[in-house]
């Protein structure tokens, strides 16, 4: 008998999406999930809710290995297709809503869906696709509204969500089949070619919910997450199955928000009126709800928040902490399905060493269980773990994706020697902290010095009348590149230009001079912009910031 073969009868447990649900239906089947103020039902209820899905899918011809694609904004709705889908041995692909219809149909093709669940508000973009659309043969409507929404564009629905559950069965059976089994695909938003698919089975979703959940819940107070919290993400569910959290909350039986469309004062309402206390997002989201008048209004003392996506500017820190926000930083990859690494401070420290404290919750953390970190040369070799030798950020863990869809030549060279290659640069320190100070393409190289972007940056956000920056690298005849800081100031600033590119250009000579940047780092320059390039998930596009100087 082969090793690992069951004995005996003995049922050998498959690592399956559909065993996150035992827990909160033994333990909790009364907690709630909402959806904005529209819908408020219990994880009883998302059991059969997500029956009814599968059943209905089931009697449009989805089967094993068929793939469902949704665009849809944070809602039950996509909670329920996170597990319906690929419990049945389908692939759930979440679609990326904010890239442009070009990419989105490029996404459905690539992926080769068989049925799109589209919400009402994206018809005119499934309008301007329907007719190059290669593989996608059934429609479902998503609507807040009624079934009618629909009608406007001449789409041969399927069927309304609600009309479809409604004439399915909640019984439906969900039987074991290969752990590894696909169960996910989502599409990288890269700025550079066409997007890159990644993927990621039942075995890999599950170990990564597990680890994350032992990372957020053994935390004996800051950045702790466990059953009495209240969770909303805002990080939108199409982007790495919003940074795998929903599986988190979902297995830990919490209660449940979900916000629809990011608007600040409706973010900022949800938090107040129904008690959230632990969400994640990138920092210009976070940015965007605290510079909300509103924000004036809410506690949000009992807020923890996870920053990922872009590195912790500290300014944007120091502003949630004095709102009484336990702020701190993560990090991972699309690939790396995501979360390697979590900020979380050790019991006490930030009493003992406040500003110490700040300096590590705006680093990208410690390895989470089962993530082997490294930080490497070029020729491969360890860097030592001292704070300040640099290297790339190379990774092993069981739930890091195997390779991009149908690209074995990029997913070779993502897997080069063994390792997974994010192509970011940084360093560890003693105590296990990986602070990332740059992309690999993003590092800016001036009199043959490397200087980190990122460490500008987190520098003069700290200014008060500064709400946002980028640094880029400029071309120089002279030093081959020099930096320049694009900056963005708060709102009703009054603040004499001249004056802040001389308060700003003197904040870097004393951390040169302290020795905390390169000395070439005094060859930075300032200008103001009204505004910087995102991409779709709301990350710094240096790319067309580079394009546009």
């Amino acid at each position: 008998m082969s090793e690992g073969a069951s004995v005996g009868g003995a049922y050998a447990y498959p690592l399956l999406i559909k065993q996150l649900l035992h827990t909160p239906l033994a333990n909790a089947p009364d907690q709630q999930i909402l959806y904005r103020d529209i819908s408020r039902y219990s994880y009883r209820t998302l059991r059969e809710r997500i029956g009814r899905l599968a059943g209905a899918l089931a009697r449009l011809g989805v089967g094993h290995g068929r793939t469902v694609a949704v665009m849809d904004w944070d809602s039950h709705r996509y909670l329920e297709c996170f597990f319906a889908v690929p419990m049945m041995g389908a692939v759930l692909q979440t679609v990326n809503v904010r890239l442009s219809p070009e990419q989105v149909l490029y996404t459905l093709n690539h992926a080769r869906a068989d049925v799109l669940l589209v919400n009402a508000e994206f018809l005119p973009i499934l309008d301007i696709i329907r007719e190059q659309l290669e593989t996608v043969r059934q429609f479902i409507l998503l609507t807040d509204a009624g079934p009618a929404e629909g009608n406007a564009f001449g789409i041969p629905f399927a069927g309304e969500y609600e009309q479809l559950l409604a004439a399915a069965s909640p019984e439906h059976e969900f039987p074991d089949f290969d752990e590894n089994t696909r169960a996910t695909t989502f599409y990288t938003t890269g700025t550079t070619g066409a997007p890159k698919g990644v993927y990621f089975s039942h075995r890999q979703l599950v170990l990564h919910t597990l680890s994350v959940a032992t990372a957020l819940g053994t935390a004996p107070a800051h950045g702790r997450f466990g059953r009495e919290d209240v969770y909303m993400p805002i990080t939108p569910m199409f982007h790495v199955h919003a940074w795998g959290l929903p599986y988190v909350a979902t297995m830990l039986g919490v209660k449940q928000v979900y916000p629809g469309r990011y608007v600040p004062d409706t973010l900022l309402h949800l938090i107040q009126e129904h008690g959230v206390s632990f969400s994640h997002c990138v920092p210009t989201i976070l940015h965007m709800l605290l510079a909300s008048p509103k924000a004036k209004e809410v506690d949000l003392s009992r807020w923890k928040v996870v920053i990922g996506g872009s590195a912790l500017p500290r300014g944007l820190a120091e502003t949630a902490l004095a709102k009484g926000v336990d702020i701190f930083g993560g990090y991972g990859l699309s690939e790396t399905c995501p979360v390697l690494s979590l900020a979380q401070l050790d019991p006490g420290f930030s009493d003992t060493d406040p500003e110490a404290a700040l300096g590590r919750r705006i680093k990208a953390g410690r390895a989470i269980p089962l993530v082997e970190l490294r930080t490497v040369s070029e020729q491969f070799q360890d860097q030592p773990r001292d704070g300040k030798t640099q290297g790339e950020v190379v990774v092993r863990a069981p739930w890091l994706t195997q390779g991009y869809l149908h690209d074995d030549e990029a997913s070779a060279e993502l897997w080069e020697r063994g390792w997974l290659h994010t192509r970011d640069i940084g360093h560890v320190d003693p105590a296990g902290y990986l602070q990332v100070t740059d992309r690999i393409k993003d590092v800016i190289k001036a009199g043959g010095e490397w200087i980190s972007s990122l460490e500008l940056e987190s520098l003069i956000t700290e200014h008060p009348a500064v709400a946002e920056v980028a640094v880029i690298g400029q071309k120089d005849e002279k030093w081959g590149e020099k930096p320049l800081a694009l900056v963005v100031l708060k709102p009703g600033q009054n603040v004499e230009e001249g004056e802040l590119r001389r308060e700003l250009r003197e904040r870097v000579h004393q951390r040169v001079e302290a020795g905390i940047l390169p000395r070439y780092a005094v060859l930075t320059q300032f200008r103001f912009v009204p505004a910087l390039a995102k991409t779709s998930v709301g990350k710094m596009d240096k790319k067309a910031m580079r394009q546009d100087i």
